[in-house]
């Protein structure tokens, strides 16, 4: 008699090696699946580690393009921010991920999928509303939220304990029990000491950007071409290096970012389940671009276009947070926020320097921006006068109420 088939979203480290080795004690047969989407990981090892435990098959997916043109891209259109700082770097690579598991588990025949994502965090959610959305038929299996699961293990102690019973290699110890998710776009660091807020993180954990105390003592001057709200350009305009590529031009602003400090968080955010958590993120090409599409937008985006966009942005970045990418109304924003973005063209000079990224000039071939119209030293098309009736139509409701206050 076959086994049954499950398909298990593996990233080579202690929590899915662990689960890998316990579907197979449940009886599973289990096709470990490796999405590449730029983390640092030796794919080889990572590779041999999971047919070493037993898994049928090793699938290691290069989605790195897609992932910056189909997902990065645009979600930062969107100028896309959680809470008003997270950058989104874990939330935007769950889809991509589980979008291939579907095709797959179906490639395979396996009714099944898993991952290694605990029941308290926000992961479960978004891979599992994604599996659910792409195949209505598919049965998840969610280790963290099963009971002999748990019973086995209560947290990390117990997983390092049973990885070291059964001979599988981990790079965390006991001592430095750090949990990271790593991408193109950011790395993000939690658990172990990091659980206390109180607690300063060590420079130690930092491994994606310098400090921006060590960061160069001269800035980098760069400049990103937009067009659409889409970066198709990137310039040093210091050695000329120039890329174009969308998955080249993406990983230089991450190259730039790291060299002059840019890019780290360290915050405590709402997980959806409605538990706080605190995370320290790095996410450097990430808040490169960000800036970098904000100033074109100001130059080239009408301002009640804008203003509904930004209301619009706010439920966007639940959405990509919770994990409702494969939804109608995300389908629905998208499509309004892909029609803000018409006509968004030209570029933007940036400086990169000790931490910060910040824009210092802009040109736009659909700009909105009049100098004549701006300027404070000539006319230029506009009667001074006709703002005095502006004001005095403005100031009705303000003298009304201080009418009704002052009685």
């Amino acid at each position: 008699m076959s086994k049954e088939k499950v398909v298990l979203a593996y990233s080579g480290g202690l929590d899915t090696s662990v689960i890998l080795k316990w579907l197979l004690e449940q009886g599973y047969e289990v096709f470990a699946y490796i999405a590449n989407i730029g983390q640092e990981e030796d794919f080889e090892a990572a590779e041999k580690k999971a047919l070493q435990i037993g898994a049928s098959k090793v699938f290691i997916e290069d989605m790195r393009s897609e992932f910056v043109t189909d997902y990065i891209f645009p979600v930062y259109k969107a100028n896309t921010v959680y809470e008003g700082r997270y950058l989104l770097g874990t939330a935007i690579a769950r889809p991509i991920i589980a979008m291939k598991q579907i095709e797959i588990a179906k490639e395979v025949g396996a009714q099944y999928v898993s991952h290694g994502a605990t029941g308290k965090g926000n992961d479960q959610v978004r891979f599992e509303l994604s599996y659910y959305a792409l195949n209505p038929q598919i049965k998840v299996i969610a280790p963290w939220k099963n009971d002999d699961f748990l019973k086995a293990f209560k947290g990390r102690t117990d997983l390092l304990e049973y990885a070291e019973k059964h001979g599988i290699p981990t790079k965390q110890t006991a001592s430095k029990p750090y949990s990271e998710d790593d991408n193109l776009l950011h790395i993000s660091h939690e658990a172990g000491i990091l659980e206390d807020p109180g607690h300063e993180c060590e420079e130690g954990i930092y491994s994606h950007t310098v400090s921006p105390e060590n960061a160069p003592d001269t800035p980098t001057k760069i400049k990103i071409e937009f067009k659409d709200g889409i970066p198709v350009k990137v310039t040093n305009l210091e050695d000329n290096t120039a890329k174009t590529d969308a998955l080249e031009l993406f990983e230089y602003l991450n190259q730039l970012g790291r060299k002059n400090g840019i890019g780290r968080l360290d915050m405590v955010e709402n997980r959806f389940v409605g538990i706080k958590s605190r995370g320290v993120y790095e996410t450097p090409g990430g808040t490169i671009l960000l800036e970098a599409h904000k100033d074109i937008e100001g130059i080239a985006m009408d301002r009640e276009v804008m203003r509904l966009r930004d209301m619009l942005t706010a439920k966007f970045s639940e959405l990509v947070y919770y994990g409702f990418w494969f939804s109608p109304e995300m389908e629905f924003l998208m499509a309004a926020i892909d029609k803000s973005q018409e006509a968004i063209d030209g570029e933007v000079t940036l400086k990169l320097y000790k931490g910060c990224a910040y824009p210092v000039a802009r040109t736009s071939p659909t700009s909105l921006y009049d100098k004549d119209l701006s300027s404070m030293d000539i006319e230029g098309g506009y009667n001074q006068k006709d703002a005095d009736g502006f004001i005095k139509i403005n100031a009705i409701r303000l003298m009304a109420h201080n009418k009704i206050i002052n009685k």
